[in-house]
């Protein structure tokens, strides 16, 4: 039987109210490891955006960035591998991807991203990384090499020390910086990509570096 536009537009208004129910309802759920709003859509944004549809997550939590990433992916016709460590967060996790009916969209794997990741075939086209910050070095040298050319390595929790900061209620300075390790200096220093911290209100600091290059 074939599926009208009015038709493929209701469902799809009722798939993005049914997502936005999730996100909505489950607040007291997203704090401590999540990203703040803002970040989550901004990972949406840049992913329908640039049409990507090969997605990673390095850090899985309760969920929260994944459900932002996968809805994105849901418009983009892509799928998201993310990773946790802690079981109790995936199993949650699974259920909001469930509850959200994005589950099609995702490959939750439960493991040790330090093991799980360098394993990974690849390609990706989008990858964003919210796990342990002192590893942030290794998961970018583990996946730079299966980014696809005019890809994403997004980074949360970075800061460029110079004393611009967001996040929930005002950070302090070099906040980022003392999570991440220095991570955005890191970035920056390969010619092939283009690095930057993006300026959004609220946002608890997400570095972007896009791969120009080989």
């Amino acid at each position: 039987m074939k599926i009208s536009g009015q038709q493929k537009s209701t469902d799809t208004a009722a798939s993005d109210a049914k997502i936005r129910q999730v996100l909505d309802s489950h607040r007291q759920s997203w704090g401590g490891m999540n990203v703040p709003e803002a970040d989550g859509q901004a990972l949406y944004d840049i992913i329908v955006k640039q049409g990507y549809k090969n997605a990673l997550e390095i850090g899985t939590s309760n969920g929260y960035s994944g459900l932002w990433i996968a809805w994105a992916l849901s418009k983009t016709g892509g799928k998201l591998i993310t990773i946790e460590i802690d079981r109790s967060r995936h199993e949650e996790a699974l259920a909001y991807f469930r509850e959200a009916g994005l589950s099609k969209y995702i490959d939750a794997r439960l493991g040790d991203a330090h093991e799980l990741v360098p394993a990974l075939p690849g390609a990706f086209d989008f990858v964003f990384c919210d796990a342990d910050k002192d590893w942030y070095e290794n998961y970018f040298k583990a996946i730079l090499p299966k980014l696809d050319v005019g890809g994403c390595f997004a980074a949360h929790n970075v800061s460029d020390y110079s004393g611009w900061a967001g996040g929930r209620g005002g950070v302090r300075r070099g906040y980022g910086r003392d999570m991440s390790g220095g991570f955005f200096e890191y970035a920056k220093s390969f010619p092939n990509l283009e690095t930057s911290i993006l300026n959004i209100p609220g946002s608890s600091g997400l570095s972007v570096s896009y791969k120009k290059s080989k």
